[in-house]
């Protein structure tokens, strides 16, 4: 009996969301279709001109908004910031500094503070019971 390797293949919005491109912005022809872990590869690799464009100008999905901006989704929810931005858009926010970005902001290193924190203390337990 011989085993036939079945090519894996993902719906587009898996395919955007593992690229960190906004499904909506990309051609119609990779919408449309199905991507193989072989064909999201080649893209990771060597990405095509459309790609390149939109990793770069956007409109960015909102976890890049998010990352960078330096804040959470929920904070881009927070701040009002519910569609896809481009570069240029994002750029502009950093420069005006709205109250809810810098807000945002100080909430997300607190975070970051803090899950640091964790992590040293339960490293030093683990150390403890070694």
């Amino acid at each position: 009996m011989t085993q036939h390797q079945s090519t894996q293949t993902m719906k587009p919005a898996t395919a955007a969301k593992k690229l960190g491109v906004y499904l909506e912005a990309t051609p119609a022809e990779f919408r449309e279709g199905v991507v193989s872990r072989a064909e999201l590869n080649a893209l990771q690799t060597d990405p095509p001109q459309w790609l390149r464009d939109l990793r770069r100008d956007g409109p960015h999905p909102r976890p890049v908004v998010a990352a960078k901006l330096g804040v959470s989704i929920s904070g881009l929810a927070r701040g009002g910031v519910t569609e896809p931005l481009t570069t240029e858009q994002i750029e502009a926010l950093k420069q005006e500094r709205p109250e809810w970005l810098e807000r945002e902001r100080a909430t997300q290193a607190e975070v970051r503070k803090e899950a640091a924190r964790l992590r040293k203390r339960g490293s030093e337990s683990a150390e403890d019971g070694a």
